[in-house]
């Protein structure tokens, strides 16, 4: 299935239905009087986060969305029906922007969370509603309020608890594959991941969510290569897995330095995050070049990098150990947080 994580997406609401010009008349009945009935209520329009869904490939192929048109108000005081709602269901993650994709309406990140969009119109008054003393046969009705309309952005970003970042070729997806069930491509040439993709990781008992991106190069923000909307994949991780490629030609220290720029670069709080650097492929290095590359590593990056190799599994498991203490960490600091208490104002 292909992955789209990124819809545009048009919706409107139901117009309300309108009232109706009726009038009883029945044998033997002298005074019957208005009954024309109300409109009904035009449909609203619904998004809701489901379970079953990791991509918004649905709307690759249907982008228009309207709610049915409440029934227009009928005799014998009829009100019309309300018109059915329309409903898009997203997977977990899922962000709805305004039409200029900068501001945010909802952030659904829970399995039945549901948010109303765009509500229906009114019904509109059947001539049933105006009768009066003054006014016992009203001719008059209102129309059904008209729906409302928009241009929403859907936008998804994975729920992982830790993500993978680093140049292409960096040994990424190799990791993800070594770990966990997930079977991302893997080749020997740059950017052979195109999408992003998910693992679940399991180490000692305990169990989380491993998201692996694209390979970042430099300029990246400024649209290089694929740019760096993947990133938002990895806003939501607790942790960064910072794989740098011990086996290439590129010095570690200024490959670091690259990816480091390109977080920086995109923001969103990815720089703030705890980072484990490991220096993978080190199945390919001798001794002495691994202690030269870590070394020029660890000046780059002011910690001790991690040595792996997800070929032979040296260190991997040592390397899941760290993200799930991370992991735990960041969870407990969460908890321990205390919410800020609104100062106490003046009181009568």
């Amino acid at each position: 299935m292909k992955f789209l994580d990124q819809a545009k997406v048009y919706v409107r609401s139901g117009n309300g239905g309108a009232g109706c010009v009726s009038f009883r008349r029945e044998k033997f009945i002298e005074y019957g009087g208005p009954d024309g009935g109300d409109g009904g209520r035009g449909g609203d329009v619904i998004i809701e986060c489901v379970n079953g869904l990791n991509t918004l490939i649905d709307y690759r192929y249907q982008q228009h969305f309207k709610a049915d048109t409440g029934i227009h108000g009928m005799g014998k005081n009829r009100t019309g029906a309300d018109g059915a709602d329309i409903v898009l269901r997203v997977p977990v993650g899922t962000q709805v922007y305004e039409e200029d994709n900068e501001t945010l309406i909802a952030d659904l990140t829970e399995i039945g969370q549901r948010v109303l969009l765009l509500k229906g119109g009114n019904g509109g008054f059947g001539n049933a509603h105006f009768k009066s003393s003054t006014n016992q046969a009203p001719r008059r009705a209102n129309p059904g309020l008209e729906g409302q309309e928009k241009w929403i952005w859907l936008r998804l970003k994975l729920i992982a608890d830790a993500g993978l970042v680093g140049l292409p070729n960096a040994g990424k997806s190799t990791f993800l594959a070594t770990v966990s069930a997930a079977k991302p491509k893997i080749a020997d040439y740059p950017f052979t991941t195109l999408h992003p993709n998910l693992g679940i990781v399991q180490i000692d008992g305990n169990s989380f969510a491993m998201a692996d991106i694209p390979g970042l190069i430099e300029g990246a923000h400024e649209g290089t290569g694929l740019g760096d909307r993947f990133l938002g994949h990895v806003e939501r991780t607790r942790v960064l897995l910072h794989l740098v490629d011990g086996s290439g030609e590129e010095d570690p220290g200024e490959a670091y330095t690259i990816v480091r720029g390109e977080l920086e670069a995109y923001g969103a709080g990815l720089t703030d995050k705890p980072e484990i650097v490991a220096l993978s492929k080190c199945d390919a290095l001798t001794e002495d070049m691994i202690a030269e590359r870590s070394a020029s590593l660890e000046a780059a990056c002011g910690q001790k990098p991690l040595i792996l190799s997800s070929a032979s599994g040296f260190n991997v498991d040592r390397a899941l150990r760290m993200i799930m203490r991370a992991i735990d960490k960041d969870k407990q600091d969460a908890a321990n947080e205390v919410p800020s208490q609104p100062e106490e104002g003046w009181r009568p």
